[in-house]
């Protein structure tokens, strides 16, 4: 399964514990743990996917190159049409898609980071 984020300048991507996709177009320097906005995945879709799933890995594609990854535990009650929230810790909230991460936002590759602070730079997420 997969999906497609932007770049915003206000990419920080330094939060410790947690990592964000968001379908709103413009973020704020608060928003430190997201990494990318306009995400275009369906909700249906992303439940369809994680259902009686253990794992999730998630890669970062820039053109045809896998930039980073990481894995997670789904959260089987995420139902969130507008934001993508995976954490670290085990603290599950309706936003919530994935738990116990190997990576928060402050961890990927900064050259993945890089590319995220171009407003024009559009990463596949690819969920498998």
């Amino acid at each position: 399964m997969e999906f497609f984020i932007w770049g915003h300048p206000n990419i920080l991507s330094l939060h410790k514990t947690t990592l964000e996709f968001t379908k709103d177009k413009e973020v704020t320097l608060k928003g430190d743990c997201i990494v990318g906005v306009k995400a275009n995945y369906k909700l249906k879709e992303v439940k369809e996917f994680i259902k009686d799933r253990d794992s999730v890995v998630i890669e970062f594609y820039f053109g045809s190159e896998c930039l980073d990854s990481l894995t997670f535990q789904p959260n089987p009650k995420f139902n969130d049409e507008h934001e993508i929230v995976i954490r670290k810790s085990e603290f599950i909230s309706k936003r919530t898609l994935g738990i116990k991460s190997s990576k928060s936002s402050y961890e990927l590759h900064r050259s993945l980071i890089q590319i995220l602070k171009d407003p024009k730079a559009k990463v596949k997420v690819l969920m498998r």
